[in-house]
């Protein structure tokens, strides 16, 4: 099956409305992600002091994504046949309980390597079955025409709760007390699992499962239906591609920032704050660009210049440059996400999209493990700027690879 896309229809999507569900929704998406960007930015300050070997520090985020690859598959299966609502509310309970006894040891000073790696493995664990749930969940609260609106809403709010109100506020929530992010983001997980819990949404139509059904066959029709479609089947090995480069990003920024710049906590807060600004304004742009360009040209495009921003981070070690390089760099990210997802949810066949969104994000998320433990070998043996253009080659690798995709 191929795509053939207009200029004017592929990104005409119109915003969708906030009542109807999709407002609660995007709320608990974004306390969510508020308490999660609190962790995320928090751990590896925790991880480097507790470690100086960039090696180590990259594990923790290697251990983070490795749970794609051993039940990634099996979460998407299960989101098919269960009801998405009740499975996410009750899987944003158990990370709320999860991350409170974090928080616990971390203030009772039991923080250790072991206990980051066991506690970003059992998240992402439980984050398979509840992001290929919300994938399957939001076409049921919105109208087919406004997907590209409500997956831009939902990315915007996202990076700018997690991004800019969270990201700056880390160095301060330290200053109270080691464990705050993760008493914080323990709080974000119970509220977001009181949003979803009220949504009222129909029960999803599924066709009858054929008797004596399993889910390893289930999960394979997934797959199937994956490997069916040209334009998706090329836009997840482009991905996975970027995924193993963002790999070797984020799993050594911290390096790069801190001890390569020399610029601190401070200079690794604002950083990642660029990055969320940037990714921001690119959920107001993705629409418009693909509406000129259509969606898997909008996609090329942002790759392309995502790539310049990588050769210009490890080019020109300077805190003004990084910053700047991770605004552009999330812009064009969102641009990318956003038609990729919507993508996936429109040519999915009917009752099958949680499976063939965690066949999509297994094989691509698998690459970020890889990409972090080579970033992390790369910054050990070759300093912290080299993982910049380890990156840029595998953004460029992947932007070759969507070339066959444009008609």
């Amino acid at each position: 099956m191929t795509t053939t896309e207009t200029a004017g229809t592929a990104g005409s999507g119109v915003a969708p409305a906030w009542r109807g569900g999709f407002g609660r929704l995007w709320t608990a998406a974004v306390v969510s992600r508020f308490g999660d960007s609190l962790r995320t930015a928090a751990l590896p300050l925790l991880a480097a002091s507790l470690t100086d070997d960039p090696l180590l520090i990259a594990s923790v985020t290697a251990c983070g994504f490795l749970p794609w690859l051993l039940f990634g598959l099996l979460g998407g299966a299960v989101a098919d046949r269960v009801d998405q609502r009740r499975a996410m509310w009750a899987v944003d309970l158990l990370r709320g309980a999860l991350m409170a006894g974090f928080a616990a040891a971390v203030a009772l000073g039991h923080a250790s390597l072991p206990l980051l790696l066991a506690v970003a493995f059992a998240l992402t664990t439980l984050q398979t079955l509840f992001d290929n749930a919300a994938t399957a969940l939001l076409p049921a609260l919105v109208p087919a025409g406004t997907l590209a609106g409500a997956n831009a809403r939902l990315m915007t709010g996202q990076q700018l709760a997690g991004g800019l109100l969270a990201a700056p506020l880390v160095p301060l929530l330290l200053l109270a007390g080691p464990a705050v992010p993760y008493a914080a983001d323990a709080a974000t997980y119970v509220l977001a699992a009181l949003l979803i819990a009220s949504l009222r949404v129909p029960a999803p139509a599924r066709p009858p499962r054929p008797a004596g059904s399993t889910l390893r066959a289930e999960t394979a029709e997934g797959i199937a239906a994956l490997r069916a479609d040209r334009d998706l089947r090329g836009l997840c090995a482009a991905t996975t591609l970027c995924n193993i480069g963002m790999g070797v990003l984020i799993a050594t920024l911290v390096v790069h920032v801190t001890d390569g710049l020399g610029a601190g906590e401070a200079g690794y807060a604002a950083s990642v704050t660029a990055y969320a600004a940037g990714a921001v304004a690119g959920g107001f742009a993705a629409r418009r660009l693909a509406a000129r360009t259509g969606r898997i040209r909008a996609i090329l495009l942002a790759g392309a210049a995502q790539t310049g921003c990588l050769v210009l981070l490890g080019a020109v070690p300077a805190l003004a440059v990084t910053i700047a390089a991770l605004a552009v760099f999330g812009l064009l990210g969102t641009v990318w996400n956003v038609h990729q997802t919507t993508l996936m949810q429109e040519r999915a066949p009917e009752g099958m999209l949680g499976r063939v969104a965690a066949a999509f994000r297994t094989l691509a998320v698998a690459g970020t493990p890889l990409g972090a433990v080579l970033g992390g070998a790369v910054a050990a043996g070759a300093g912290p700027h080299a993982p910049a253009f380890l990156a840029a080659a595998l953004f460029a690798l992947a932007v070759a690879s969507l070339r066959p995709l444009i008609n």
